[in-house]
């Protein structure tokens, strides 16, 4: 599925020096609703795109310790 992602507000997370920051848009102009997430390395690159309570859901896993290693 081709998402348009244009006019997206990108915010780029921090990982603590290591290379491994991704991008987030939390308002989708052309698709209200949805949050996208990109790698920030290939900013061209394919994102991956969440309704808001998906990307709730896994704000709420990660703050609960579910990927915790």
């Amino acid at each position: 599925m081709e998402v348009d992602l244009t006019g997206a507000n990108w915010t780029t997370g921090r990982s603590g020096g290591q290379g491994q920051c991704v991008e987030v848009a939390t308002e989708l102009p052309a698709m209200p609703g949805h949050v996208a997430v990109r790698d920030s390395k290939n900013r061209d690159g394919a994102a991956l795109v969440f309704t808001d309570s998906e990307w709730a859901a896994h704000l709420a896993s990660v703050r609960d310790g579910l990927y915790d290693k």
